[in-house]
């Protein structure tokens, strides 16, 4: 028997309702570049590492939220009406999740950048560096999927 078969198939509509689900939580490198060229106002990017990190690179537009240190207080001027980007280095490091699980529970509507900045700058995006957000202006590849 097929290893890949053998844990069962989910029905087409049970599929649908997963991945639509699922949809609902993540984004990936390709759409957030095009969102941040494109200069979408509802979404803001939030670097979640620590300032170091932040400050070595970042994703143009991000701003610098450790997850370590999202509190009521830390979070208290930012606008509930935007939808946060999380994001952390990348596949092996969870600091995205918890951004994003700290934002929820705090109120925020949030979504978690798949493969983090690794996987941007995979992608070929550019980065910023310093303490500034910078500003995404252009996008020298396109998604192919």
């Amino acid at each position: 028997m097929s290893a890949v078969l053998s844990s069962g198939l989910a029905t087409p509509l049970a599929a649908e309702a997963f991945f639509a689900e699922q949809l609902k939580f993540r984004t990936d490198p390709a759409d957030l570049a095009a969102d941040l060229v494109a200069g979408e106002a509802s979404i803001v990017v939030l670097d979640v590492r620590s300032l170091a990190h932040y400050q070595a690179e970042h994703i143009p537009g991000a701003i610098s939220l450790p997850h370590r240190t999202m509190s009521a207080e830390s979070t208290r001027d930012l606008d509930r009406n935007k939808v946060y980007i999380c994001y952390c280095d990348g596949i092996g490091c969870n600091g995205s999740t918890w951004g994003a699980y700290k934002m929820s529970k705090l109120g925020f509507q949030v979504k978690e950048l798949i493969g983090g900045i690794h996987w941007w700058k995979q992608d070929g995006l550019a980065v910023a560096t310093g303490d500034q957000p910078g500003v995404l202006t252009k996008i020298s590849i396109q998604c192919e999927c």
